[in-house]
């Protein structure tokens, strides 16, 4: 895959760091208690009685009063430009108090007038962000007229929280021209094409507000203990130039923001538009990411095999069992092409028709080019609700790799959730099958979708814990693997090290704050403190049922503090 990733930056200054009287989460010494860091790296991990004969030489010595030092987590699927500016918009979740359709409207009616103060010409986009009709007393999303009405007649543009669907404004869909595009619907309602008209429509955005939105996104990732990220970046969520300039913004980690690892999602039909992406963008990690095999399940656009349950008949609206946007002959030109340009790549895929069809396209590719060059891309899929039999056999027969989102199944899964309200609790209870592919040894990473689900690690890790079909959980260190190293191995930078604190890995790490460290897996809680118990396995905190979230204290890419509450 090369090194396309900018991962040769190094610190120049030559610096120490030495953490000790704490806990280290290390394979190679689970006891560990401090561990230090020389120009980016570790250099040594172990006991604290040794530790004290090194302090003299660190140049900063952190006292960690018992705190966790681990692995920075990876977030193997993001959109930071979307991020960005979705922390700037109106945010209608339940994190943000709205819990209703009444109350959606007042919040984009108290953005508005905020708005009207600092655009009193009615220009600027009104943006909002994350509502979810499924969890409000209305079960319906607001309509064109009461944004219209609410927003005094501003250009408005509300996002569902999965981002395949929005609804706008009267006054935006005249201002855009989107009324007669495929996917727009009189209710205000956009999908498909109209949805994609709609977005590149609030995306044009100024140098300094892009610039802005990426900062703000990579901070929050920071701070949530991320130093690796997967931008996926795609023609109707960001530009070339867009994913050039934060490519150039974190190449460097002395400008104290995580690694980017670049992708991007455009449909290639022979090696040679392949070559040519990758000389236009030669710092790729991957032709992949959000090339959608089909849309999503909210939005009742995911692929499916039999129509949704609660599908609303109206003119103009869903089809009875979504949309399939590539075929299996786009998907194994396009798996062929990166394969030949020695690239990965990769699709977007959630139904189960949609994944039908993405094996169908490994198969085609196999017979045409052979499986041998087929696995040697190292390709990926993300999301991958539906993973069957058929499929689970051929992810491993063709080397394919999964980033998963783990959060969607706490959000949206169980017998009472979006999905089963979507699907039918029998087709629900199917989804996210996390232990079937860790079991099967199908290479996992895990990722947000952010703005989809926020920067959220640890949820992610807990999520997998807590799987309502009990036979689908696994551990908190397997889960732990997938978010921290896993990201690594997807991206081909598991060579450097990169995703454990061992002698001469990069010194990627996080340090956490957590009330009770201990040793789970699905359904058992081992004692922290008991070597017995803990039969060398290294600490992780207790996410069991009402322990608090752990705290990051600090986050570290290649030696260079990126998040800091030490002083």
């Amino acid at each position: 895959m090369g090194d396309r990733a900018g991962w040769c930056h190094r610190v120049q200054a030559v610096t120490s760091t030495l953490y000790r009287n704490g806990v280290v989460h290390s394979p190679a010494d689970p006891f560990a208690e401090a561990l230090l860091v020389d120009d980016g790296v570790v250099t040594w991990v172990g006991a604290e009685d040794t530790a004290a004969g090194l302090a003299a030489r660190a140049d900063r010595v952190i006292d960690l009063d018992g705190a966790l030092v681990a692995p920075g987590f990876v977030d193997a699927h993001v959109h930071l430009l979307e991020t960005g500016l979705a922390a700037e918009s109106v945010d209608l979740t339940a994190a943000g108090g709205v819990t209703s359709l009444a109350a959606a409207l007042d919040a984009l009616a108290r953005g508005t007038r905020a708005l009207d103060a600092a655009d009193p010409g009615g220009q600027e986009v009104l943006l909002a962000f994350g509502w979810d009709e499924q969890a409000w007393p209305e079960r319906r999303a607001p309509t064109a007229d009461e944004l219209d009405a609410a927003c005094g007649g501003r250009l408005v543009y509300a996002a569902r929280v999965d981002g395949h669907s929005a609804v706008v404004s009267g006054a935006f869909a005249r201002a855009a021209g989107i009324d007669r595009t495929p996917g727009w619907e009189p209710s205000g309602m956009v999908t498909s094409d109209a949805h994609h008209a709609a977005a590149d429509a609030v995306r044009r955005v100024s140098p300094a507000r892009r610039t802005r939105a990426y900062r703000r996104a990579l901070a929050d990732a920071a701070a949530r203990g991320i130093v690796g990220v997967h931008e996926m970046s795609e023609p109707n969520m960001d530009t070339r130039d867009g994913l050039r300039e934060l490519v150039e913004l974190t190449a460097d980690p002395a400008g104290a923001l995580p690694h980017v690892v670049a992708y991007r999602g455009e449909l290639c039909a022979t090696a040679d538009d392949a070559r040519q992406m990758l000389v236009e963008l030669p710092f790729l990690t991957g032709i992949a990411g959000d090339l959608c095999a089909d849309g999503s399940i909210g939005s009742r656009t995911a692929a499916l095999r039999h129509p949704y349950s609660d599908l609303i008949a109206r003119p103009g609206g869903s089809e009875p069992t979504g949309r399939l946007f590539l075929t299996g002959e786009d998907i194994a030109a396009h798996l062929a092409a990166c394969s030949a340009a020695g690239t990965q790549g990769g699709f977007h895929v959630i139904g189960d028709r949609a994944m039908d069809e993405v094996v169908r396209g490994l198969e085609l590719a196999a017979t045409q080019f052979g499986p041998g060059a087929l696995r040697s891309g190292h390709h990926r899929i993300e999301h991958a609700l539906f993973v069957d039999a058929a499929a689970l056999a051929a992810l491993l027969l063709y080397g394919v790799a999964l980033s998963v989102q783990p959060a969607f199944d706490a959000a949206w899964g169980g017998s009472h959730g979006m999905y089963a309200a979507r699907l039918g609790a029998g087709r629900a209870s199917t989804l996210s099958p996390f232990a079937d592919l860790a079991g099967a040894g199908v290479p996992l990473a895990f990722g947000s979708d952010t703005p989809v689900t926020p920067f959220d690690p640890w949820q992610a890790v807990r999520a997998t814990l807590t799987h309502e079909d009990a036979m689908q959980r696994i551990s908190a260190r397997a889960a732990f693997r997938a978010h921290t190293r896993g990201g690594w191995r997807l991206a081909g930078l598991d060579h450097t090290g990169a995703g454990e604190l061992r002698v001469g890995a990069p010194a990627h790490l996080a340090v956490w704050r957590a009330d009770t460290l201990s040793v789970q897996a699905p359904g058992d809680r081992l004692s922290a403190w008991n070597p017995e118990a803990r039969a060398g396995q290294p600490l992780l905190p207790d996410l069991s049922a009402g322990e608090p979230e752990p705290v990051c204290l600090q986050t570290v890419r290649d030696g260079v503090v990126l998040h800091d509450t030490f002083g």
